[in-house]
């Protein structure tokens, strides 16, 4: 494997984001098992929140690779538990659409802003030189495309 490898790269990052990313897994789970949901439920909750405005069910099923009818069941679960909405279309009343309520909201943000306290801690664990050297890496490819083109491919 050549020093500058995709490979080797993969190989780093994975490792790197394991290694970050697991340190505070269990807290940053939390209240998601107190909820006892699935990981569908987990995952549409997620999406829910990623895209922002309400969905069609078939949508979100699509999105998460589950059939309408198993994406209806966990729709009617987390409607139960008050963390989505599900109302009609306003064109077509035959169209469900669903969002995160505010309950739902909260359960998401709770999860993502112990991922950013995680990556805060470890900013500030990062030597002064190395911190350079990784914000002088990392800059050039935020403004570059690979990152969007990736987005574009996962989320259309």
């Amino acid at each position: 494997m050549s020093d500058n490898s995709p490979d080797l790269l993969f190989e780093l990052l994975n490792d790197f984001f394991t290694q970050l990313l697991s340190a505070g897994e269990s807290e940053s789970m939390d209240n998601l098992i107190e909820l006892d949901l699935t990981f569908s439920q987990v995952r549409m909750l997620f999406a829910l929140g990623q895209h922002g405005e309400p969905l069609p069910i078939n949508e979100v099923a699509e999105r998460l690779r589950l059939s309408v009818a198993a994406a209806g069941r966990n729709v009617d679960q987390l409607v139960k538990l008050g963390l989505v909405v599900r109302r009609e279309d306003e064109r077509d009343r035959r169209v469900k659409r669903v969002s995160l309520s505010e309950a739902g909201h909260k359960v998401t943000n709770q999860h993502i802003e112990c991922k950013r306290d995680q990556l805060r801690r470890f900013a500030w664990r990062v030597p002064e030189s190395e911190r350079t050297r990784l914000i002088e890496a990392l800059q050039p490819i935020l403004a570059g495309e690979s990152l969007r083109e990736l987005n574009q491919e996962i989320f259309g």
